[in-house]
C-alpha cells in the first residue's frame, strides 16, 4: 500500500480536528464526522465493538452519544506516521472528571480514513458514571452483550 503525502494527511487531520472542536461547541453533531470515512470504513468503539460501513458509522456516531450531550472530548494532540494517525483526546464528564482516550486512524486518501479504533479505560468511565449517578436517557444505545471485538484493519486501501 502506498503512503499518501504527509501534507494531504495533515490537511485532512486539521479539518477533522476543527470539526471535533465544532462538535464540542455544540455547533455540529457527531455524525458530521462521517464525511471523513470511506464507504467501507471500519470503526472500533471500546464499548460497542466493530461498526462497519459509513452508513452504519454515521448512525452509530449520533446514537452512541445519546445521553452524553453534556460531555466533551477535546483533542490534546495528534501525530502522523505514514498513513497512520494518532489522536489523543480527553473525555470530560459534566462534573469535571476526565478520562484519557486515543484514536488510531488509517488514512485512505481523498480526505478520508478507512479505519478508526478508539481506546479508553471503560472501567474508569463506568466508575465515574456510577459516582455521578448517570442514568441513560430516552434513545440511549446500550452496547450489545457480546459486541464484535475484531479490531483488525481490513486489507486494501
Amino acid at each position: 500500500m502506498a503512503t499518501f503525502p504527509r501534507e494531504e494527511i495533515e490537511a485532512t487531520l486539521a479539518d477533522y480536528v476543527a470539526l471535533r472542536e465544532e462538535i464540542d461547541a455544540k455547533r455540529a453533531k457527531w455524525s458530521d464526522l462521517a464525511r471523513f470515512f470511506t464507504d467501507d470504513a471500519v470503526f472500533i468503539d471500546p464499548a460497542h465493538g466493530r461498526v462497519e460501513g459509513v452508513e452504519q458509522i454515521t448512525h452509530f456516531l449520533d446514537a452512541s452519544m445519546v445521553g452524553l450531550e453534556d460531555w466533551q472530548f477535546p483533542i490534546e494532540f495528534t501525530a502522523v506516521s505514514g498513513n497512520d494517525v494518532a489522536v489523543k483526546w480527553l473525555q470530560v464528564l459534566p462534573n469535571g472528571t476526565q478520562q484519557s482516550g486515543w484514536s488510531r486512524m488509517v488514512y485512505a486518501g481523498d480526505g478520508k480514513f478507512r479505519y478508526e479504533e478508539d481506546q479508553l479505560n471503560m472501567v474508569h468511565v463506568l466508575e465515574d458514571m456510577k459516582s455521578m449517578r448517570w442514568r441513560p436517557t430516552a434513545g440511549f444505545l446500550a452496547p450489545a452483550a457480546q459486541p464484535n471485538r475484531d479490531f483488525s484493519i481490513p486489507p486494501g486501501g
